[in-house]
């Protein structure tokens, strides 16, 4: 059956708008772009068949706007919007107008979203329905005290989720009174930020529990299946960051339940198109509904790794009126996929999102059980103004084992230079003993995050789990560091304007022998100055009374290869400029070349006395007046970026000597905030 849309708008961007487009350009539908002004150049305006401007920058200027994007659709001729996530996607007032514009929204209607859009009604209709639920509190009522007594009487810790929320947007759990006000204005705010409403439940919260999830997908003919779970329990601040299907803790008994609890949730409020029903599971095994996002999720691509099926082309299909493809019990599962997302953000500094221009990415090969979806390449840049993510890598083999283990090698083989990245933390999560062991809950993370985040300094300190040869030797990787460098950039030379001078290259060669030359490498904030002497057979390396042999050392298609002491290594390597990077297969090492003779800069004084702003972003809360002492760690202020809040802590105790901006104000990265001076 031939497919009615002749034209589609995409009223999203990133990775999200550049799939939908791909899948419109395979049906031979024409896919429609809007885009903001940051986004003149992205990525998804590049792979849609056309593109049209919708605004200024910020959300709200562009993407949150409905009207501009209906007036592109009118504009463009499109016959169907798809909102792709976030954004608009769950917003009923949208799904109309668009129906009202005589488009086909492609997603459930806005009758529908009501009735799920709010997280406290969606939880009361599960109830009703006898899906099992957690205790808590969903009334209209949202006073602060009334609130207090709620929570006192659901009992801690409890849960704060903002009705209207998610993607861990407006989520706190609290484990005491007295820790409840506070946490309940913080969830409101961020809650009024991200979504434009601050209403919130409450909820007793499950120790321990993971989050699990059930992709269903309804037709207008009264057809509702489900094709399988998704078990996203390995979360930071209830943001997914691992996502893998089959689940490994279900057994077949749980896995039936909650697929018919699912279902039947779908036909409770005659679900159309693709939507996600997700549960908390406690250890026991008994599953609580949480919330039914009404749209299709980021990691639905786990979903059709294991099914083998198209999850846009069957929202489109849907829209257009057709029938479900399949019936429930032809859906196909094979094998096990996982999928990961990279990100523009230092795990090393509380996972602060990142923001600036991309000069190299490098992602693994697609085929062999690898998928990428990228928002971005090369050159692009990752603003200040939308989710810091750059792709999503998902991989899939025929058992968990070989797909954690295809994972990390796709993690090695990847690089991104430009905004600090998640790549580090991602391939020591693969390897963690509680992911590759499946007892990860959502709240592991959070709990251990010091196994995952502040690398070593030096390879001297393992890692759990790590089996890495060089462990111990940073002798080997500064050798290695050094035949790529030796390898791959070019000879220093002087100043001289004499190209045929014998003096104008500083390579040590000197009458009768040549000289040990020196090269200096950063690694990991240290200099080191090395000495590379040339031997018979190869260099010899040297620091200080250390040293190594290198010989045969080559690069072919990314990989170095050369014996170090004897021993025969291969391992990536990736030169960007100045920039050196190594992977051993399972750890990553970053080094820099210095000029030779270069001294350190000098350490920046008085750091101690402002706390400025790690990023561009909002100042939404002050805390503190001018003249008003403050103790080391004592919040500062309060900053929304990227659509989260940051708290700014004061360096140590003192005084307040002057505030550098005010509430609502918009600020430059490393902008003076507050000044400090000593206490008298």
């Amino acid at each position: 059956m031939r497919l009615m849309f002749e034209r589609v708008l995409i009223a999203n961007r990133g990775e999200i708008a550049c799939r939908v487009a791909r899948t419109c350009r395979r049906l031979g539908i024409r896919s429609i772009a809007v885009y903001s002004e940051a986004d003149a150049s992205a990525l998804h305006v590049r792979t849609a068949d056309e593109a049209h401007f919708i605004g200024g920058s910020r959300p709200q200027e562009s993407y949150l706007r409905p009207e501009a994007i209906l007036e592109a659709a009118r504009r463009s001729g499109a016959q169907a919007v798809h909102p792709g996530y976030g954004f608009l996607s769950e917003n009923a007032d949208f799904a109309d107008a668009v129906a009202a514009a005589g488009m086909a929204f492609i997603g459930p209607s806005g009758a529908t979203m009501r009735r799920m859009g709010s997280k406290a009604g969606a939880k009361d209709l599960m109830a009703a329905a006898g899906v099992p639920v957690v205790p808590g509190y969903t009334g209209e009522d949202q006073s602060p005290n009334v609130l207090l007594d709620a929570a006192d009487a659901v009992g801690y810790p409890l849960m704060i989720k903002a009705a209207h929320g998610g993607g861990g947007k407006g989520m706190r759990i609290v484990r005491g009174r007295e820790e409840f006000i506070a946490a309940l204005e913080s969830c409101q705010r961020e809650a009024r930020n991200a979504f434009g409403r601050d209403r919130v439940l409450l909820e007793r919260y499950v120790e321990h529990p993971r989050h699990i999830e059930i992709q269903i997908f309804g037709d207008m003919h009264g057809n509702v299946i489900h094709l399988g779970e998704r078990e996203c329990s390995a979360q930071r601040r209830y943001q997914k960051v691992l996502e893998e299907s089959p689940s490994p803790f279900l057994t077949t008994e749980i896995r039936a339940g909650m697929g018919a609890a699912a279902v039947a949730a779908g036909r409770a409020i005659d679900y159309v198109n693709a939507g996600t029903v997700e549960f908390i599971v406690a250890p026991d095994g008994g599953y609580f509904f949480m919330e039914i996002n009404t749209r299709l999720q980021v990691e639905h691509p786990v979903t059709e790794r294991v099914t083998g099926l198209d999850l846009v082309e069957w929202q489109l299909r849907v829209a257009a009126g057709e029938v479900l493809p399949l019936a429930q019990e032809h859906v196909p599962h094979r094998g096990h996929a996982i999928e990961v997302r990279l990100y523009a953000e230092d795990p090393d500094a509380g996972f602060l999102p990142a923001s600036g221009r991309i000069e190299h990415l490098v992602l693994p090969a697609t085929g062999s059980g690898v998928r990428i979806d990228a928002g971005v390449a090369s050159g692009d840049d990752v603003t200040i103004f939308y989710d810091p993510m750059i792709a999503k890598m998902i991989v899939h083999a025929n058992d968990r084992t070989t797909a954690l283990a295809r994972l990390a090698t796709a993690l090695a083989a990847s690089e991104v230079v430009g905004p600090k990245s998640n790549l580090a933390f991602l391939e020591r999560l693969v390897r963690h003993p509680a992911v590759v062991e499946a007892r990860i809950d959502t709240g592991y993370l959070d709990r251990h995050l010091d196994q995952f985040v502040d690398l070593p300094r030096t390879p001297d300190d393992t890692q759990p789990g790590d089996g890495s040869a060089s462990a111990g030797d940073p002798m080997r990787v500064l050798a290695l560091a050094a035949a790529t460098a030796l390898l791959t950039q070019p000879t220093p030379s002087t100043a001289s304007d004499d190209v045929a001078s014998p003096w104008a290259i500083t390579d040590g060669w000197r009458i009768g022998h040549d000289d040990p030359r020196r090269l200096s490498l950063e690694w990991q904030g240290q200099r080191h100055d090395l000495s590379v002497a040339m031997e018979s057979r190869g260099t010899r390396v040297s620091l200080e009374d250390e040293s190594a042999s290198v010989a045969g050392a080559r690069i072919d298609a990314g990989w170095l290869t050369a014996r170090v002491d004897g021993v025969a290594l291969r391992w990536r390597a990736h030169v960007f400029g100045d920039l050196i990077v190594l992977h051993d297969g399972t750890r990553r090492y970053r080094l820099r070349t210095l000029p030779a003779y270069q001294h350190g800069a000098a350490e920046s004084s008085g750091v101690g006395d402002r706390v400025s702003a790690p990023m561009p972003g909002r100042v939404v809360v002050l805390r503190v007046a001018v003249g008003d002492a403050v103790t080391q760690g004592q919040e500062l202020l309060v900053m929304e970026a990227m659509k989260m809040e940051l708290a700014l802590k004061s360096p140590r105790a003192g005084t307040i000597e002057a505030i550098g901006a005010a509430v609502g104000d918009f600020v430059e990265a490393d902008a003076e905030l507050v000044r400090l001076v000593a206490s008298a």
